[in-house]
């Protein structure tokens, strides 16, 4: 396949699968009708003036996905839906987080697993953004190290793209990652009420073809009611919150209900920005 057929495929995949996002996310509140704190859930109108304007209210995840995730249930490591075009790429993603595997399989992509196994507490920076990019490229670096490279370099094969990603949360000015306590995840609850965080997120992806290596930032807010101490405290006996930063699961029937408001994108705060991850894909396969 000559070089223009094949950049006219790829961009051909990706204009699809951006089409295939923008309309599967109807207009809607965030806030979910979840029995019984459905009455949490204001209307939209009712948000407060800091919050209008150019700040939008976001349509929350697809629901098959919160299934997916709250059942413990693994997704096939490929998209189960083929795309209209063959993907003319091989995708690797870097992470065995069930929202992520949700996350590429809604965006259509095939894709491999592969995970890091690193400790990421071994790796301290004070300033968020560097962290998570820090953290983004060790697991990358991790993989890689596993990987005889030359495989993936062959004259006429495909290209192999690696995307791995790391999220935090902040919350006034702290950073905040997996609680490693039942005590830690209440406080970080308790201080989430009323109130709201910041997630920055960091997306790397490496061309194992041509050796080339992308990465950029993207960041949410999230606007909380306040949460009942009852809630708090059923998140923290089933023991989700201390597999996600900062104890934040958005798409959790017990909190999406007080979620007031998202700026940014859902996928964002849940690990991967599908915006970020297609325009990082693009550049990549363009390096």
């Amino acid at each position: 396949m000559s070089r223009t057929k094949f950049l006219s495929s790829t961009l051909n995949l990706l204009l699809t699968g951006q089409r295939k996002m923008q309309s599967s996310h109807r207009p809607c509140n965030l806030l979910c009708p979840v029995a019984p704190y459905a009455a949490a859930a204001p209307r939209l109108q009712q948000r407060p003036a800091h919050l209008l304007g150019t700040k939008r209210l976001l349509s929350p995840p697809r629901r098959h996905s919160e299934a997916r995730l709250l059942s413990g249930m693994t997704p096939m490591a490929t998209s189960s839906s083929p795309t209209a075009n063959p993907q003319p790429f091989k995708l690797i993603l870097g992470s065995s987080s069930v929202a992520r595997k949700n996350i590429l399989n809604e965006m259509g992509f095939e894709f491999q697993v592969m995970t890091a196994d690193i400790d990421e507490r071994s790796i301290r920076r004070e300033d968020p953004d560097e962290l998570v990019m820090l953290l983004a490229e060790a697991k990358a670096d991790a993989i890689m190290s596993r990987m005889n490279i030359s495989d993936y370099q062959k004259e006429g094969d495909q290209p192999t793209l690696l995307i791995t990603s790391d999220i935090v949360v902040v919350h006034e000015g702290i950073i905040r990652e997996k609680p490693s306590s039942k005590e830690e995840a209440r406080q970080f609850l308790k201080g989430y009420s009323g109130g709201h965080v910041s997630t920055v997120g960091g997306v790397v992806v490496t061309n194992l073809t041509t050796g080339k290596k992308l990465g950029s930032l993207d960041k949410a807010e999230v606007y909380f009611h306040d949460i009942p101490d009852e809630i708090i405290e059923n998140l923290i006996d089933e023991g989700v919150v201390f597999r996600v930063a900062g104890g934040l699961l958005l798409e959790h029937p017990l909190v999406l209900p007080l979620v007031e408001a998202v700026v940014g994108s859902s996928d964002s705060v849940m690990g991967l920005s599908k915006d970020l991850a297609n325009k990082l894909i693009h550049e990549a396969l363009l390096a």
